[in-house]
């Protein structure tokens, strides 16, 4: 299937579960960012065409930082997610989940609370313009280690909020055991969150096994796994996943990116579906990866064919496991009719 006849594309209802506010930064608002902060953008940080300098993980990791470091007002928050969330319903998004980070905007002396206040304002201003719902996703970052993620984590109980419903942690997924991250879940858990995490991206399935077998206690357990591709190196564990119902949120062009997978046509997403596990379509951090949510669905549609039936399908799966209440569930179900 040729780009030219993907057209039809655009018309599908998107959903995405996985979608980091700072990752979506694009490189003219980080100019822009920095402009009104009385400052320029390193040189090292864009490429002469305007992109993303990095060349691994880390570096990608260290750039990220850098771009989150010129969010510097709650109405820079207020901005980048109004952005990020029209530029996603104008490629069909109906629904997305933003990955937020209170200790991002800490760095930057803004409040956790300052933070959420924009952020509602955000998304009731991009469902009333743009049509397109969200909600977001409270998050550790591992290499910021586990003293400060169990503080951060105290935030969810301290000042629940009707649009973060989700939980989970990022960064360099083998920093720190995941035994001492336990009591931080369990602390969302507590405060009514859902949970996911990052993992069996740039670690085996093992990772993704130490992750479902350490992070769950006697009343939660984690719903799904952001990325999760590696999972593919592994018969048990992809039956583990199909039989726990463990959703994966793949991101396809972020791993072809960062060279998780060197070639699309080794990228495990299809073989993964096709087995029976329950996978989603995801952008990450769009401007690093040259990706976007509808760049993804036309990437599925050409590298494996998928028909609009396939790709719906996708979408709802992605609603469904979506952290949000029964009530926006099925409106949202409604525009896939």
């Amino acid at each position: 299937m040729t780009s030219k006849n993907l057209h039809w594309v655009a018309d599908v209802p998107k959903a995405e579960l996985h979608a980091h506010l700072e990752g979506t930064i694009t490189p003219k608002r980080l100019r822009a960012l920095a402009a009104k902060a009385g400052e320029t953008v390193p040189e090292h940080v864009l490429r002469d065409d305007n992109s993303f300098e990095w060349s691994d993980f880390n570096e990608f990791l260290t750039c990220y930082d850098l771009a989150a470091s010129y969010v510097r007002s709650p109405e820079d928050y207020y901005q980048i997610a109004l952005d990020y969330l029209a530029e996603s319903a104008a490629e069909g998004g109906i629904y997305t989940e933003l990955i937020i980070s209170p200790d991002h905007a800490a760095a930057q002396g803004i409040s956790y609370p300052e933070q959420l206040a924009v952020l509602e304002s955000a998304i009731d201003d991009a469902r009333q313009k743009y049509g397109i719902e969200a909600r977001l996703s409270f998050s550790l970052v591992r290499h910021y280690g586990v003293e400060q993620g169990l503080k951060t984590a105290q935030l969810t109980r301290k000042h629940p909020h009707k649009y973060v419903t989700g939980f989970q942690m990022a960064g360099a997924e083998n920093a720190g055991g995941l035994s001492e991250w336990a009591k931080a879940f369990a602390i969302a858990a507590d405060a009514g969150l859902s949970l996911h995490v990052h993992s069996g991206e740039w670690l085996g399935p093992d990772s993704i096994t130490e992750t479902l077998d350490r992070l769950r206690g006697h009343d939660w357990r984690i719903a799904r796994i952001g990325h999760g591709v590696r999972a593919i190196e592994s018969a048990t564990l992809v039956q583990r996943l199909i039989d726990e119902e463990i959703v994966l949120e793949v991101c396809p062009l972020s791993n072809l990116a960062l060279k998780v997978f060197t070639d699309p046509v080794d990228h495990p997403f299809d073989k993964l579906k096709r087995q029976g596990v329950k996978v989603t379509l995801n952008s990450d951090d769009p401007p690093h990866f040259n990706s976007s949510i509808g760049a993804e669905y036309e990437f599925a549609a050409r590298q494996w064919s998928y028909t609009v039936e396939d790709l719906v399908e996708i979408t709802r799966t992605a609603i469904l496991a979506g952290f949000v209440d029964d009530a926006t569930r099925a409106l949202l179900l409604a525009k896939l009719e």
